[in-house]
């Protein structure tokens, strides 16, 4: 019977081990990949699949790839989701007895890609970790490449999608329960392109994930690390470190801390909110051009592009907090010479976090060395800057500094200014750094001068006018004589080689020259790459200041490019209270400013509180500008909780919880949810989850059904949000049903607005300007007009306007609006017969005792949408 040859035989040992990766195979300069990882590597990195004899009856597919290039194919396959181990040689193949022994060193998944060449630097690579435990979830975050590593715990599944949305991790790792949690993971995968993977039982047993976290900080007790209260939170974190123990096969000594977090202690924005207020990206093209990120972030490092990602994605709900940032900002504004000379030191500032991180890695070569030690240069300058300001957190900043002076000094005074790129050729150690490589250095040199005076000596003896002193790899050095000469060779030459038209020699000398010099070479390549290595682990004991440093640094960026946006974008500083109320005077969009020419935009107020001013119901036509201002709104809010200058006159922003918008819909259509659905689903979702202390951007609810249901919902939505008992919240609630408008002066904290529009005839000019009011018609046929609608088109839309307007439903709306605030089923209960024909309902007795039967008191606000709907359905149904 056929057997594997032994190198396959160890191959296939260690693929058993790593079933679950593709195993890149180290062969000399290659990776191959042999069997299935082959096909499936040739497929998904499109290289030529070729064969293998390896004992079998039939060669073995092979694909592989250059040593030197597999940080690009690695990076495809783990885009892709595949899990990649690489196999390395552990041992120096000259002194191996045999084959040449080979371990797996590391493990790369999405989540733990460690290439910075390929990742974004301006965002992190976040793996997550979900444990589901007693209807409760534990969640762990990390990056491995800055070393962040942060945990928290959640009660539904609607603040665990939050958090993902926030995060948005490239890999989830999980328990068995989280599958079936009933939790949509095809929708993760798919739509949002996260790969999850299940882990074994035994990374998620208490007692290992308490005892693995206990090692790893060094703590006689997970109190010390504020974990008192995260007893899942304890088992997605300890899971975590254990993956990455797995996977890295490293001491992880970058992951220096843990901070455990509550969700409360920030704003929440659920993932609609974020995408329709396209804080980070685009809705349609994905891109930071158009986003808020994109206006806000002029920083210089990659550090600060990263924070300030997170102060957007996490604005403050603290007071204080936001106050210190605020005053940072005001400071670095009313010294603008000082800010801009900051900004100028942060220029050449490399990304300090992900530097150490391959700095423990033991993967930074020494031109990261040489580039970490650039940064460390710009530290005494900015610290120097940072003194004199008095800001709170400019001042914290600058304590935060440190100068870090021993690094640089070390890093100056043993690595090359010009080094190679690789670690194990030489050249990278200074003159006078240590007297051997000094010693080893000068005999390589000197080495040439010895051979030059062998040869010329050689020469003048033997009387060979053309003899050579040359070199190969194979026999080392040697004299090489003509044939025309060979005649004049001395005696103690000894013939090395034949040649077609010249003779080799060696002679004791040049032998014993050559074990001088090319000894001297070897031992100096050695001795530099131990050299390298203990100054490349002396600065990795260093880690937990690098880190600090590299927090303060990116901290003092994020500052600078927030007061200089300010300053260019003529921002004010907001005034931030705890009594609710919104009150914005030219207020602009900060993004949309941006992108149109010649300070054309249009600037409007915003005022909401807890009294009088609650909603605010705006009416207008399409194009008009009414989402526009909503959204400007919204975020001036968040803007001013991440602690930075608004887009207004001036702005009193009363802290809020939460922002919720609804603004447009579209059918889902994977999920089987119509446009309607998914409206109704994001509706229910602000109303079971917004507080009085939210914020609500609503933009044409009930749009997506019939006039009369989506009248009817829109309308009970405002009550229901209008009502202190049931919720109360600061609203904006841009709608086209004009018969909301009876509701100011029915609910005392409802209030009309409207768009300004100029009419020219048939024709309408926008003016983009808020005011007090409701709009007295849709102008639709004009905005139909305008859009390039036919002539015949919107001529038969007229008449079909005035032939229609006898069925107006106004003054029927007028005629339900309840006088003392009551919930609109209260209202439908009322109507007869009549009055629901004007709607082109039936006269049925059945339906109408089941309407009347109905018990009004112990109905839901959703219960009475519900019985709406399946009365609605009936009707249709006999029809």
């Amino acid at each position: 019977m056929a057997e594997l040859t032994p190198m396959m035989q160890q191959y296939v040992k260690t693929k058993e081990e790593y079933q679950d990766c593709i195993l890149f195979y180290r062969l000399g300069d290659f990776y191959e990949m042999f069997f299935e990882d082959a096909l499936t590597a040739s497929r998904e990195l499109e290289i030529t699949l070729t064969g293998k004899d390896c004992g079998l009856e039939e060669r073995a597919p092979m694909c592989g790839i250059p040593y030197h290039a597999v940080e690009g194919y690695l990076t495809k396959l783990v885009k892709k989701g595949y899990k990649v181990a690489i196999c390395e040689q552990v041992e120096d193949p000259k002194m191996a007895k045999g084959l040449v022994k080979r371990e797996v060193v590391r493990i790369v998944t999405p989540g733990t890609n460690f290439n910075t060449q390929t990742l974004d630097e301006s965002k992190n690579n976040y793996l997550m970790c979900i444990v589901y435990l007693d209807e409760k979830y534990g969640v762990s975050v990390s990056d491995i490449t800055t070393g962040e590593f942060l945990v928290t715990e959640l009660d539904t599944d609607r603040k665990l999608i939050d958090e993902i949305h926030k995060y948005m991790p490239s890999e989830i790792i999980c328990n068995d329960s989280f599958y079936v949690s009933g939790m949509d993971l095809e929708d993760l995968q798919n739509r949002l392109g996260i790969t999850i993977y299940s882990q074994d039982a035994w990374y998620f047993d208490d007692e290992k994930c308490i005892r693995v976290l206990k090692e790893h900080f060094r703590v006689g007790s997970l109190d010390g690390l504020g974990l008192k209260d995260y007893d899942c939170g304890v088992i997605a974190a300890g899971a975590m470190l254990q993956y990455l123990y797995e996977t890295q096969k490293t001491t992880l000594q970058h992951m220096t801390t843990l901070t455990p977090y509550a969700t409360g202690k920030f704003m929440v924005i659920d993932s609609s909110t974020r995408r329709n207020l396209e804080l980070v990206e685009t809705m349609r093209e994905k891109q930071k051009k158009g986003s808020l990120l994109w206006v806000l972030d002029k920083t210089k490092t990659a550090m600060g592009a990263r924070m300030l990602r997170s102060y957007i994605e996490q604005p403050l709900i603290n007071g204080k907090e936001i106050e210190k940032r605020l005053s940072a900002i005001e400071e670095l504004n009313q010294n603008a010479i000082t800010r801009e000379e900051i900004r100028e030191y942060l220029n050449p500032v490399y990304d300090l976090e992900r530097l150490i991180s391959k700095i423990s890695y033991k993967t930074a070569g020494p031109r990261d060395l040489n580039a970490f030690a650039g940064s460390l240069y710009m530290l005494p300058h900015i610290k120097f800057l940072l003194k004199n300001l008095q800001a709170p957190l400019l001042q914290e900043i600058y304590e935060e500094i440190d100068e870090l002076s021993d690094l640089y000094d070390l890093v100056k005074s043993s690595i090359q200014e010009e080094p190679p790129i690789t670690i194990r050729e030489g050249g990278i150690i200074r003159d006078g750094y240590n007297e051997e490589v000094d010693k080893l250095r000068h005999a390589k040199t000197e080495g040439k001068n010895w051979l030059a005076d062998l040869e010329a000596r050689e020469k003048e003896k033997s009387g060979i006018k053309n003899l050579k002193i040359k070199f190969n790899k194979v026999f080392g050095y040697y004299l090489e004589v003509t044939n025309s000469y060979k005649d004049m060779v001395p005696d103690y030459f000894v013939r090395k080689q034949t040649m077609a038209n010249a003779e080799r020699y060696i002679t004791p000398e040049l032998k014993e020259l050559e074990d001088m010099i090319l000894g001297a070479e070897d031992k100096l390549t050695v001795l530099e790459y131990n050299l390298f290595c203990q100054v490349r682990d002396r600065i990795a004991q260093e880690v937990v200041r690098i880190q600090t440093t590299a927090r303060a640094v990116a901290k003092i960026d994020v500052f600078a490019s927030l007061a200089l946006v300010a300053e260019r974008n003529h921002y004010v500083r907001p005034k931030v209270n705890q009594k609710g109320i919104i009150d914005i005077k030219d207020g602009r969009h900060p993004v949309v400013e941006r992108m149109i020419a010649n300070d054309m935009f249009i600037p409007n107020d915003t005022y909401l509180d807890h009294k009088d001013k609650r909603i605010s119901i705006i009416t207008g036509p399409n194009m008009a500008g009414k989402s526009t201002y909503m959204r400007q709104a919204a975020l001036i809010v968040l803007m001013a909780q991440i602690g930075s200058f608004v887009p207004a006159k001036s702005a009193n922003i009363g802290i809020v919880d939460r922002i919720f918008t609804r603004v447009g819909a579209s059918d889902d259509l994977a999920s089987g949810q119509s446009t309607f659905m998914v409206e109704m689903t994001e509706v229910a979702n602000i109303l079971r989850n917004a507080t009085s202390d939210s914020l609500l951007i609503l933009d044409e609810i009930g749009r997506g059904t019939s006039t009369f249901d989506g009248l009817s919902i829109a309308w009970a939505v405002v009550e229901y949000i209008s009502n202190p008992k049931l919720l109360g919240a600061k609203t904006l609630f841009a709608t086209h049903y004009h018969e909301l408008t009876e509701l100011e002066g029915k609910l005392n904290n409802v209030n009309n607005y409207c768009i300004a529009v100029k009419e020219k005839g048939d024709d309408i000019v926008f003016l983009r300007k808020i005011v007090k009011g409701g709009a007295d018609k849709s102008y639709g046929i004009q905005v139909a007009k305008l859009a390039g609608v036919p002539d015949l088109v919107i001529e038969r839309a007229k008449e079909l306007v005035e032939e229609l307007s006898d069925a107006d439903i106004t003054a029927k709306a007028r005629d339900i609006a309840v006088s003392s605030g009551g919930f609109i089923s209260e209202s439908l209960h009322s109507m007869d017969v009549e009055q629901m024909s004007l709607f082109d309902t039936v006269r049925d007795d059945d339906i109408i005792l089941e309407l009347r039967d109905i018990d009004i008191s112990t109905l839901t606000p959703i219960d009475a949408l519900n019985t709406i709907y399946r009365l609605q359905n009936k009707i249709k149904n006999r029809w």
